[in-house]
């Protein structure tokens, strides 16, 4: 989807498992978009699901990656992608023309995503919502007239283009079994899967 975005771009040019399963209003989500403004909405959810609270920004300038898996909301909040990860060291993918280290790769594409995106839906818990730094699961709205009109979740799109990949738990399983299906699409030989040292890792 990514490159679809990319492709829209230029063609104008010239949070966690339990919440991250759940079905999504895309309509609602379509339906916060604002003429020049990237809309954020974050929703605090308790354990049961329920949604505990809301909070909603709205920025003419988009929103910036500070890492690989976080971007800056405001002066007191961060939200981070919750169980992904970059690859470690370097990495060199020729197709992309990219070679540099893997931080470096993430945060890029990260940054392409959250600056395509209209609305940015991000679901979290409320034990996150006091924290200066937010675990959360994120969706994107993309609408280019005639081209592209979804709403995709971040970390999958990440994770399908090799730009990260899953975190895993000390007993070695992974943080996000729900993208399971997207690193083995990454995994394929897109972003860092395209180095061979990223595979031995």
């Amino acid at each position: 989807m990514k490159r679809t975005i990319v492709a829209a771009l230029a063609s104008c040019v010239m949070a966690t498992p339990a919440l991250s399963v759940e079905d999504i209003n895309k309509d609602y989500i379509k339906s916060l978009a604002a003429p020049g403004k990237t809309v954020l909405v974050v929703e605090y959810y308790d354990g049961a699901g329920k949604v505990l609270d809301r909070k909603g920004y709205a920025s003419a300038t988009g929103y910036k990656a500070m890492s690989p898996t976080d971007f800056k909301v405001d002066e007191k909040t961060t939200l981070r992608l919750y169980g992904v990860e970059p690859c470690d060291g370097d990495m060199v993918n020729r197709k992309e023309d990219f070679a540099g280290s893997c931080k470096e790769f993430a945060e890029r594409e990260l940054q392409v995503m959250l600056k395509s995106a209209k609305v940015l839906f991000c679901r979290a818990f409320v034990s996150e919502q006091s924290s200066a730094v937010q675990n959360a699961t994120c969706y994107g709205y993309y609408n280019y007239p005639g081209s592209l009109d979804s709403v995709e979740m971040l970390e999958d799109e990440l994770v399908s283009l090799g730009a990260l990949r899953l975190a895993k738990k000390p007993d070695g399983t992974p943080e996000r079994s729900d993208l399971d299906e997207a690193q083995r699409i990454g995994q394929q030989g897109y972003g860092m899967w395209a180095d061979p040292r990223v595979k031995g890792q």
